[in-house]
């Protein structure tokens, strides 16, 4: 029975670096060799390996890289790295940077290595979805490497999620994350909050709230259920009617508290609340929810 060509481009779908490898579109004999390897595994000089200008990872352990090296000093190189060949003795990777730089460090000179031709856009799309599927990447690299799917390889987020095995809406978690001010991203990227915290976050409009919640959760070290009920008490409190005094206060002024009150609660890293009447009378509440809050507000206060 034949197979349309939509069915057999649907098909590939899903299979992640494996569809890419193999179900490439060929429009020649350049791009039908770029769609299998040109013979097999190579032993490659190191020094003849660029390398990959698409990595979506930045930052290697350098402990991890040192326990890597021991290991391919010990068993050799298990897996094979894969590159793509730009000339004769020139070759760029595509994925396996850990492994390479880590062969380096265990002073060999040659590694074992899948060769292919490939365009840009093709080595982009494998470089990201090799890493998603098998590096320990953090949620803030992950959602990075989504979104440059989505914008440099021109995929729908329902491709994206075929082709990672992830479905949309776990794709558009990740993608909420780069919605997150720079310093809860930072948090991210070096393992202060989970994804569990940021998703929680996500969930607070005002940013200075966000940050307040973010600075309490890292000193606290809070789990991500507290986190969740501290957003979900802040969100119904927005929601409630405003007390009496506060209603009858000019509109530049109830601006001024307002604003004074997120400032504060950004400052504090919890809740405040501040209230003024017409007369310039009123009071702030700070509430603490343990002896150590209490001793961090304290400390900020510079009363201990």
């Amino acid at each position: 029975m034949a197979v349309s060509k939509t069915t057999k481009k649907r098909g590939a779908l899903g299979k992640g670096l494996g569809a890419l490898l193999q179900d490439s579109p060929q429009k020649g004999k350049g791009e039908e060799e770029a769609a299998h390897p040109v013979a097999g595994i190579f032993e490659i000089g190191l020094e003849e390996i660029q390398v990959n200008p698409f990595q979506p990872r930045t930052h290697f352990d350098k402990t991890a890289l040192e326990e890597l090296a021991e290991s391919i000093r010990v068993q050799g190189i298990i897996q094979p790295i894969t590159v793509r060949k730009l000339a004769e003795g020139e070759y760029q990777l595509i994925s396996g940077e850990r492994r390479y730089q880590a062969s380096k460090i265990a002073g060999l000179e040659k590694i074992p290595a899948y060769v292919r031709l490939a365009n840009d856009q093709q080595m982009l799309e494998m470089a990201l979805i090799e890493n998603i599927q098998r590096e320990n990447l953090n949620a803030l690299e992950i959602a990075h490497s989504y979104q440059r799917l989505l914008s440099e390889c021109d995929l729908k987020q329902e491709q994206l999620g075929d082709r990672v095995g992830k479905n949309r809406t776990t794709v558009n978690n990740y993608l909420r994350l780069l919605k997150l001010p720079p310093d809860i991203q930072a948090g991210i990227r070096d393992q202060k909050i989970s994804m569990g915290h940021a998703r929680a976050l996500i969930n607070i409009e005002d940013v200075d709230k966000q940050l307040a919640i973010f600075k309490r959760m890292v000193t606290e070290e809070l789990s991500v259920r507290k986190v969740e009920a501290l957003v979900k008490e802040l969100n119904e409190g927005q929601e409630k009617k405003e007390a009496p005094e506060a209603s009858n206060l000019d509109p530049v002024k109830k601006y001024e508290i307002n604003k004074l009150q997120q400032k504060l609660a950004s400052h504090f890293g919890t809740k405040v609340s501040l209230k003024a009447d017409q007369k310039d009378k009123g009071e702030i509440k700070i509430p603490f929810h343990s002896t150590s809050d209490l001793n961090r507000i304290l400390e900020i206060l510079d009363l201990i």
